[in-house]
């Protein structure tokens, strides 16, 4: 990995800044400033599902299109009884409260690639504790956001490129506020929030990796695809359902994500719902991506 200098400082909601603008990003870095809470009780716990309005805005975000197609009933009611059960620090769950008053795109980012996790975690993995892994790590794989200014977060032109360079740092600072949150510099959901824009041919930040989990990969895929077909700031319509998952299938064909998990969605996309080893993906490309996206377009200068 090569030297990885910050160029926004990271800190918790309260400002408690554990990393400084200028310093350079280590693991050995970060378990300095866990160090202190090393061997005390980790953050109290509370229940996801049933947090403020958590409940009522995923029932509502898995009614509208395309996900409407992909949670049927019986996948709403799937996707629902994990999330009963399932508990998160509360810093955690105060950082999707901060998205839902500050940046609303954030807010359903988190609540929608949980949901579809459920899903593609029941066809691709057999074992619980790896089961378990995803499903805890799909709503925290984006908490470093709150280190980014909402300006960026919510900017509607091009980001320059120290703009840019900011808001990549988000998986850093993810990592960095988990491992303090949860007192480990090796839990897992940590290290899915750091590497969950990595990608299998070394083209993913912030290491540069040439292989992730099935785990991480699990996020990655659902954070991408529901990246393409939701509203964002950046452009005035978002990919149609069939240009995101060419998008990612194409992705996938480059060797930059798995195909197995690129299937599972597609799998679930389809009405028939066929196992995802029979799918038959396409390189023919009949959707087109949406006009005005400044989806990874850079604007030159400061």
């Amino acid at each position: 990995m090569g030297e990885i200098r910050l160029y926004h400082p990271i800190h918790t909601l309260d400002n408690k800044e554990l990393l400084p603008e200028g310093s350079v990003f280590s693991i050995e870095e970060v378990d300095t400033v866990i160090s202190p809470k090393r061997g005390k009780s980790p953050p109290a716990a509370d229940l996801f599902f049933h947090h403020k309005e958590v409940h009522d805005d995923m029932e509502m975000l898995l009614k509208i299109p395309p996900y409407d197609s992909v949670f049927r009933p019986p996948e709403v009611e799937y996707c629902f009884s994990f999330m009963n059960d399932l508990r998160l620090a509360v810093p955690v769950l105060q950082t999707i409260d901060y998205f839902k008053e500050n940046d609303f795109y954030t807010y359903r980012h988190l609540l929608v690639v949980f949901a579809l996790t459920t899903l593609l975690v029941e066809d691709l993995i057999e074992d619980k504790e790896e089961r378990d892994k995803v499903l805890t790590s799909g709503p925290s794989h984006d908490i470093g956001k709150i280190c980014v200014p909402l300006s960026i977060l919510k900017k509607k032109e091009p980001l320059t490129s120290s703009e840019y360079a900011i808001l990549k740092q988000h998986s850093i600072a993810g990592y960095t506020l988990l491992c303090y949150y949860l007192r480990d510099p090796e839990h897992y959901t940590a290290g899915v929030a750091l590497n969950h824009h990595e990608r299998r041919d070394g083209s993913g930040y912030p290491q540069g990796k040439n292989s992730i989990d099935i785990v991480t990969e699990i996020i990655a895929v659902c954070d991408v695809y529901d990246a393409l077909v939701a509203d964002r700031p950046y452009r005035k319509l978002p990919f149609t359902n069939r240009a995101a998952l060419e998008e990612i299938t194409e992705m996938a064909l480059k060797r930059r994500l798995g195909m197995d998990v690129v299937k599972a969605l597609i799998a679930r996309n389809r009405s028939n719902r066929p196992h995802y080893k029979d799918v038959v993906v396409s390189t023919e490309r009949r959707g087109g991506r949406p006009e005005n996206n400044f989806y990874g377009v850079i604007r030159d200068g400061d």
